[in-house]
């Protein structure tokens, strides 16, 4: 399970640690910064004294073909100047013609720029004395024009040991980074408040969510949320307004269910209660008990249809069962329905019939889909049974399995010869307990819902027409039965597996006739 993170340190994570990650980089820049800063006011000191020394050498033409010679004179006083520093070591050098020493440290090392600086320019460099590092300046001493000619010039250098500047440096270091760690602790105590306030309204938002009654889906008030937080707000008023219409619409469905139950369960109570009252007055009349357990049977069935259709209705309200589709051949739950409602329609009188592909072994080509094989079922069967509770004896009734030949959807149809469907109420027979008016046909008004409901649970699309079944000859009249425009009811199922399944043939004996073409097909 992945861990649950904290906005708030989430926010105060991505604040601080880039803090934390350049504070160290600041103190280093800093550092160099200083050295800088330290170094300049004693290099221009350093370069002054050794421009001052290299104002006393002096460089003498001897003439007539002798060499050139140079000589350096310092003052008692300005020799004691240069041991005057109590922090730091001053040194100091000076070179003649061709490095030819004259005065000064020997411990001095000579400078090795490739580029040989002007004469007169003070250049400086760091080195080591005596594994002391040291900063030098150094200045080279201009020849006259005829001297210069293969003659290395006079070299004056002046060293200094790095004590004041690496004190001022400290100093300097003191007085930037000191205030931080006063600012930094404070800063990120600035950030903890601010996101604390920040995310207040989030949590005066969750107790007053908290503080909510279970049955309070009232919609929350979003003026005094933040904006970014306004969207989530408006997200959870439209759950809790869809939440709100579903529990009406349960609410108002278990109202319907117990009502519609109360008539069969206290058909059953008086019918048992009779019976029970003749057997108690010595009355032995067997047509009379007979009448009454016939109907006690009849209430009781009417209950159970009602009670299983109930159950349907829920498992086809059960969003889980999206999670177990599979291949689902419709010609072959369309067959086993007809051959299941056989003895029913017998017994009306009623030509039931299937169209479609022959349902063999090797399947139906083509009338494959993915869906819940258990809410198919029961969406064919309902709409079977509908056709057969309100169509007429000696009636037809007609199912279809049929291909798209474009292969993008699976129509099944149900058509019958009844009265059919007033076109102002066809919206209406899909709602629960909802039955058309002038209809005397016992039954819940279930079945149409709940065939609604396994329809938009596979993306299925349903369409309800009239059959015109009057216009065919033979059927408007039959054996003095006056026929309706019946119904049609058309369920087109998307494609999206289009894999042939192997399918049994319906088990039992005897055959389904076709409806419209007389042809037989196993059952």
């Amino acid at each position: 399970m992945k861990e649950q993170r904290s906005l708030f340190g989430e926010i105060l994570d991505w604040m601080l640690a880039p803090l934390l990650l350049l504070w160290p980089m600041s103190v280093v820049l800093t550092w160099l910064v200083a050295q800088g800063i330290a170094n300049k006011p004693f290099d221009r000191q350093l370069g002054e004294m050794a421009r001052v020394l290299s104002q006393q050498v002096t460089v003498q033409d001897a003439g007539g073909g002798t060499l050139p010679s140079a000589s350096f004179a310092l003052p008692a006083s300005a020799a004691e100047l240069l041991h005057t520093d109590e922090t730091d070591t001053l040194y100091y050098q000076v070179l003649g013609l061709d490095g030819q020493y004259l005065s000064g440290d020997r411990a001095l090392p000579m400078p090795n720029d490739e580029e040989r600086a002007a004469p007169g320019v003070v250049r400086y460099r760091d080195d080591e004395i005596n594994r002391e590092p040291v900063r030098i300046a150094y200045v080279r001493i201009g020849l006259p024009g005829s001297m210069a000619a293969g003659v290395e010039a006079p070299i004056v250098q002046v060293a200094e040991t790095l004590g004041k500047r690496s004190r001022l440096a400290t100093e300097i270091i003191k007085g930037v980074m000191l205030p931080q760690f006063v600012i930094l602790p404070l800063a990120v105590l600035l950030v903890w408040l601010a996101l604390a306030r920040g995310i207040a309204p989030l949590n005066e938002l969750q107790q007053r969510i908290r503080r909510r009654e279970s049955h309070d889906l009232s919609p929350i008030d979003e003026r005094d949320a933040p904006e970014e937080v306004s969207p989530l707000v408006r997200a959870i008023n439209d759950l809790l307004a869809r939440l709100d219409r579903s529990i009406g619409a349960q609410k108002h469905f278990l109202a319907d269910a117990a009502h519609q139950l109360k008539t069969p369960l206290a058909g059953l109570r008086t019918q048992a209660e009779l019976a029970q009252r003749e057997i108690d007055a010595g009355e032995r009349d067997p047509q009379a008990l007979k009448k009454s357990l016939q109907q006690i049977a009849r209430a009781s069935q009417r209950a159970a249809r009602m009670v299983n259709q109930l159950l349907a209705m829920a498992r086809a309200e059960d969003a889980s069962q999206a999670l177990q589709h599979q291949p689902v051949n419709l010609a072959r739950l369309a067959a086993e329905a007809v051959h299941d409602f056989v003895p029913r329609a017998l017994e009306k009188r009623i030509d039931l019939g299937y169209e479609g592909p022959e349902t063999t072994r090797r399947g139906a080509a083509g009338l494959s889909v993915s869906g819940q094989p258990v809410l198919l079922r029961e969406l064919i069967r309902n709409l079977v049974d509908n056709a057969l509770q309100y169509t007429p004896e000696g009636g037809t009734v007609t199912v279809r399995a049929v291909d798209d030949p474009f292969g993008q959807v699976v129509v099944v149809q149900v058509e019958d010869s009844g009265p059919g469907i007033p076109a102002a109420e066809r919206d209406k027979v899909f709602q629960p307990f909802y039955r058309s008016l002038g209809t005397n046909v016992d039954g819940s008004g279930l079945g149409l819902a709940i065939v609604r409901e396994i329809a938009q649970q596979h993306g299925a699309e349903i369409t309800l027409e009239d059959a015109n079944l009057r216009h065919r000859p033979g059927l408007s009249e039959q054996g003095g039965v006056a026929f309706g425009p019946g119904a049609r009811f058309t369920v087109r199922f998307p494609v999206q597996f289009p894999v042939q399944v192997p399918v049994e043939p319906p088990a039992g004996p005897g055959t389904v006739t076709d409806g419209n073409t007389g042809e037989s097909h196993p059952t």
